[in-house]
């Protein structure tokens, strides 16, 4: 009977850039788990029909973003269609994807340092939803004011970090001319309570004036004078070993001729 069936437990939402997976515990044995989704505003849809699995996929039914939602994770044995009782569910705490989804990481796009200027160019992430001309929509197609970005900068082996803020795609900001830096990009929407702060960009950096020993360190200078040193002695000393090897080898030609001569 159902209400033997165990219950999910520890259900959580993950959600990166509205992509949405809800997951629970524990595994099924003999029985299997169908997920319900619950708007405010929206009919129930009905995810993961018998699934064995402790996950479930369910981005596509939360194409309203600003609706909040909860899931229902029904225990279910594999004749529930010819069942009419209801069977045992546990219920998800509220999830709104506008403002829980976490911001994934931007890409860069390109960058470059020009005298005292940093240019950095990024991209937004995409999300899994789609205009109907195909193209996925981006995370500022669905955020629009709302979210913005910050590139955080400092000079290449020092650890003062400033940021500069920007709703565009692109930075510039003014940097010593001839340093080298290093930076990340990250989206923020500042109106949010929690999960301000998305995902940071890979950092970067840059290479004007970048010489070996700003790149490796003294460290490879010593081994590169030591290797200078031991060609220097070899091209001096090997010469002068051949020179007297040539001698001494004529030298002994002319005994030998002598040898003969008196023989």
């Amino acid at each position: 009977g159902y209400e033997e069936l165990p219950t999910a437990v520890n259900i959580t939402w993950s959600s990166i850039n509205f992509k949405t997976i809800l997951q629970w515990q524990p595994k099924p044995s003999g029985y299997f788990y169908t997920v319900e989704i619950h708007g405010r505003s929206s009919d129930v849809k009905r995810k993961c029909i018998l699934t064995s699995e402790t996950e479930c996929d369910v981005t596509d039914v939360l194409r309203n973003v600003k609706e909040t939602y909860t899931a229902h994770i029904l225990s279910v044995m594999p004749t529930e269609m010819d069942n009419f009782e209801e069977p045992p569910f546990a219920v998800s705490e509220k999830f709104t994807p506008y403002s829980q989804t976490l911001i994934g990481k931007p890409e860069i796009k390109d960058y470059s340092q020009r005298g005292s200027k940093l240019n950095v160019m990024f991209k937004d992430p995409l999300t899994p939803y789609i205009f109907p001309n195909g193209s996925f929509q981006s995370i500022q197609d669905i955020f629009q004011h709302d979210l913005e970005y910050k590139l955080y900068y400092w000079k290449d082996q020092s650890s003062g970090k400033k940021d500069v803020t920007t709703k565009s795609r692109k930075f510039e900001v003014s940097v010593d001319s001839g340093k080298n830096y290093c930076f990340f990009v990250q989206g923020i929407i500042p109106s949010r309570r929690e999960n301000r702060n998305g995902q940071e960009s890979t950092v970067l950096c840059t290479s004007v004036g970048r010489n070996i020993l700003d790149e490796y360190g003294t460290e490879v200078f010593i081994i590169i004078a030591v290797i200078a040193v031991a060609v220097i002695t070899l091209a001096i000393v090997l010469p002068v070993v051949l020179c007297k090897r040539k001698k001494a080898k004529k030298a002994r030609a002319v005994r030998q001729k002598e040898l003969l001569n008196g023989v």
